[in-house]
C-alpha cells in the first residue's frame, strides 16, 4: 500500500504548454512556446537540477489558459506563469525551480482562463 508521504518522484515538474489551434484562436504556439521550453529544458540540465528528486520538464497540449498565453505551470505548487522572453524562463528556473521561490511578477492573473 502506498502512503501520501512518500517523497514525490520529482520535486518539481514544469509543464509548458505548446498548444497550437489551426482557427486562429489565441493559442501558446503563436508565442514561441516551443523556444521557451527549449530553453528551460537546456537551463534545468546545466544547472544539474534534471532527474529523479529534482525537476523535469515536460511539453504538454492546451492548458486551458490560453487568454495568458503563453503558460507554464509548476509542481507541486500549482503555480501558473506567462512569460515574454528567455530572461523570464532564466528567472522561473533560478528563483523557482532551483529556489523555490515564487516569481510574482510572471504570474498568470487568477481570473485567466481560455
Amino acid at each position: 500500500m502506498t502512503t501520501l508521504n512518500t517523497p514525490p518522484y520529482f520535486k518539481r515538474h514544469i509543464f509548458f504548454c505548446l498548444n497550437e489551434r489551426k482557427n486562429n484562436e489565441a493559442c501558446c504556439a503563436q508565442h514561441d512556446a516551443q523556444a521557451a521550453f527549449d530553453r528551460c529544458k537546456s537551463q534545468v540540465k546545466a544547472l544539474g537540477l534534471a532527474g529523479p528528486g529534482e525537476v523535469r520538464v515536460n511539453k504538454a497540449g492546451c492548458l486551458d489558459r490560453c487568454a495568458g498565453g503563453p503558460v507554464a505551470v509548476v509542481y507541486p505548487e500549482g503555480v501558473w506563469y506567462t512569460y515574454v522572453d528567455a530572461s523570464d524562463i532564466d528567472e522561473i528556473v533560478e528563483s523557482h525551480l532551483q529556489n523555490g521561490q515564487v516569481v510574482d511578477r510572471l504570474l498568470t492573473p487568477a481570473h485567466l482562463g481560455r
